[in-house]
């Protein structure tokens, strides 16, 4: 069986930061599902591109997740003031299975109580409201929290995603398929 993927956005999420990680998690095996937490399936990115969600997050049976991700971008701040993803992210981390923010999305991780004590990376732009984080790290890896600062390392992020899911081996398949 393959392993389930869930990334968790809204309005306004980064397309790298979602599609980069989405491909090469797909290309390893793993069932992506593209989930939101906004009242409809139809989301704007960033950029002003339309994509559509698989499925509500209400609808989301977290039993059946391997890896929660969660992208960046200005509709991370959105999600900040919605108790219903602080729920999802405190559940989730009680399951010991891993967790993967990028760019501001470790803001929601903080927001949820989930960055103390850890090794974390995230975009510049929130190095004020999170001072604890490695600056000149691009991805790191702290057991099962994944994290990294933004769309210029997305593609990182997504083979560090593969290696956590699916093993060191499947990452250097993907890094020579796609010529990294």
């Amino acid at each position: 069986m393959s392993k389930r993927v869930a990334m968790v956005f809204g309005h306004g999420v980064e397309e790298l930061e979602l599609i980069a990680p989405a491909d090469v998690l797909r290309r390893a095996g793993c069932e992506v599902l593209w989930v939101t937490w906004e009242e409809t399936r139809e989301l704007v990115t960033r950029g002003g591109f339309t994509l559509f969600a698989h499925q509500s997050l209400a609808e989301l049976d977290m039993a059946q997740i391997d890896l929660l991700v969660l992208p960046g971008g200005p509709g991370v701040m959105a999600a900040r003031k919605r108790p219903d993803v602080w729920a999802l992210l405190a559940d989730y981390a009680t399951t010991g299975k891993p967790l993967a923010a990028i760019c501001a999305a470790p803001l929601l991780l903080h927001d949820a109580g989930l960055l103390a004590g850890r090794r974390f990376a995230c975009h510049g732009s929130c190095h004020a409201e999170l001072p604890a984080a490695l600056k000149e790290e691009r991805v790191v890896v702290d057991g099962t929290l994944i994290t990294s600062r933004g769309a210029g390392t997305a593609l990182e992020f997504g083979l560090a995603l593969v290696e956590q899911m699916c093993g060191d081996e499947m990452r250097r398949e993907i890094e020579l398929a796609i010529e990294i």
